[in-house]
């Protein structure tokens, strides 16, 4: 077990950033598979944000299975990379500042508005 203070903040970056740029799928120039909600694209998303926010019952359990795809996505990656991906943003919060990233980027999918806000939290650009 690293102990080491730089390490146990390196390490997770690493492991990250291994995982986003360095897998078979990317090098070899194809995408990785996405499943589940992270496959719909920002617009569809940004839709039922909006119903959901003026109180549209059936937009509501469409907006929990993005928040449920969201927290399932975000615990595995922090599993994977022992850190708190999120960097203390509630999953409230985040569904957030996707909505508003996928209202100014409406042709991205839910995925990649969820990396892009990963990426913005954890410093490694974007």
């Amino acid at each position: 077990m690293i102990r080491e203070g730089r390490w146990r903040w390196s390490l997770p970056a690493a492991v990250l950033s291994a995982i986003l740029l360095l897998s078979p799928a990317v090098a070899a120039g194809q995408k990785p598979q996405v499943l589940g909600y992270g496959v719909k694209g920002c617009q569809e998303y940004v839709e039922v944000f909006d119903r959901w926010e003026d109180g549209d019952g059936e937009a509501a359990f469409e907006y929990l299975r993005y928040r449920s795809w969201l927290a399932g996505f975000v615990t595995g990656l922090s599993l994977a990379t022992a850190s708190d991906v999120l960097k203390g943003v509630e999953v409230k919060g985040a569904m957030r500042r996707i909505q508003v990233y996928c209202d100014e980027h409406p042709e991205n999918d839910f995925f990649m508005a969820t990396m892009e806000l990963i990426r913005t939290l954890s410093g490694l650009g974007g």
